[in-house]
């Protein structure tokens, strides 16, 4: 198992109190597994990504641990976490094409990454990252605000596997591109795995479409917690959780026109994370809700690698 995530609690710190963005979520990762990881704005996606690699200095570790590789990682700790980024656990992160330094040249941006982690750089190893993304090997002679979006993103995806990490997040890094250059980074993605230079991946996006080409595994979120994990082909086709069922049928389908069949939004909005009501968050907007749903429903595996918290799918 390349990473066991148990009972993660991640709160921000606001002047009004705590937002509880994670409470509670519990989760593996195979090795060589892709997991997908869906669910509206606010869900907790990017904070379960930023916390695994502890980026966000407003983050408060409330309880719960992360295991990589054996090893516990000390997420609670920014200045004992460093040793760990970039070589046990990297990240692409949500704005990528604004991520490098822009007064730095690129190749010279790379070899003050490698040598802050004690490491050389292998010239013909970074060639050969770059061949494989389709970037030309000048590119490391210019300066970011020189190269288009999609060239932007592509260097930023070299960057962050440069030293083979055990774990890579990719979060929400295909929303500013277009179709075409999506299905160019997914399959970059796929590569980068299937060549060994990242043992598994966590792939955060809006996107379940997008999601079910890429993942193994696809997890949903809501309101800070699981709501429901399972192989792609299984949340997409059968889905267990009533939050989930909502969301694929949320999607368009192209072809399809609106008067054969109208789109569904969700109605409601999602909970406040300040001070949320004790049970299942999504019972407010869910069709289905009954008395039970005033506790807190507990993951349960319904089929084998299905985890469903619904006391109706239980």
């Amino acid at each position: 198992m390349t990473l066991e995530v148990d009972d993660l609690r991640v709160y921000y710190r606001t002047l009004k109190g705590d937002v509880q963005a994670l409470d509670g979520v519990s989760f593996g990762l195979r090795d060589g597994e892709i997991l997908g990881l869906a669910g509206e704005s606010g869900c907790g996606k990017t904070t379960l990504g930023k916390a695994l690699i502890r980026l966000d200095g407003r983050m408060k570790h409330v309880g719960g641990s992360v295991t990589l590789d054996g090893q516990v990682l000390p997420i609670g700790d920014d200045v004992k976490m460093n040793p760990y980024r970039f070589k046990q656990v990297s990240l692409i992160p949500q704005y990528s094409m604004s991520a490098m330094n822009p007064t730095r040249k690129i190749g010279r941006m790379v070899r003050e990454l490698l040598e802050s982690r004690r490491e050389k750089l292998d010239l013909d190893e970074l060639h050969s990252r770059l061949d494989l993304v389709e970037l030309p090997r000048h590119v490391l002679g210019k300066y970011p605000i020189e190269l288009s979006g999609g060239m932007k993103q592509r260097m930023v995806m070299v960057i962050s596997t440069l030293l083979n990490p055990s774990l890579l997040i990719a979060d929400e890094i295909t929303s500013a591109l277009d179709v075409s250059t999506q299905k160019a980074v997914v399959t970059t993605l796929k590569g980068f795995r299937d060549r060994g230079f990242v043992k598994s991946m966590i792939f955060i996006t809006h996107d379940i479409s997008l999601t079910n080409q890429l993942a193994d595994t696809i997890m949903v979120m809501y309101a800070g917690k699981l709501a429901e994990k399972a192989p792609a082909s299984t949340v997409v086709n059968a889905p267990k959780h009533p939050y989930t069922q909502l969301l694929i049928s949320s999607l368009p389908e192209v072809g399809v026109r609106y008067a054969d069949k109208r789109l569904t939004g969700i109605p409601g909005n999602p909970p406040s994370l300040l001070k949320p009501e004790p049970g299942c968050r999504f019972r407010d907007r869910c069709p289905l809700a009954f008395e039970k749903c005033a506790e807190d429903p507990p993951p349960v595996e319904v089929e084998k690698d299905h985890v469903v918290a619904c006391w109706k799918a239980a």
